[in-house]
């Protein structure tokens, strides 16, 4: 599983020319079963998105496909982590390391 920290690296103005393109490629992640959750931070500085995949290649190739990063308005960091522990909805999520 991933965590995936969106920072603006631009005015909100920037950002919110990119938004209706990036929504759109979010509810493709989801509709290909990489997306898990993901929403603004608060303050509005960027974003975060729960991931899964099979390797963090496959992540930073998904993430690198965002029309944020097409237009230069995001960064991303991408946290690796095992999620031994879930709430019962996303048992299915669950991973014991190696």
């Amino acid at each position: 599983m991933f965590v995936l920290e969106l920072t603006y690296t631009a005015p909100i103005e920037a950002v919110d020319a990119v938004l209706e393109a990036h929504v759109a490629w979010l509810d493709e992640q989801y509709a290909r079963g990489h997306f898990v959750a993901s929403g603004r931070k608060n303050p509005r500085d960027g974003g975060v998105i729960l991931a899964v995949a099979g390797d963090r290649a496959r992540i930073e190739e998904i993430a690198s496909t965002d029309p944020f990063v097409a237009a230069g308005v995001c960064a991303y960091r991408i946290t690796e982590f095992y999620a031994t522990k879930t709430a019962p909805e996303l048992e299915r999520y669950r991973e014991t390391p190696d």
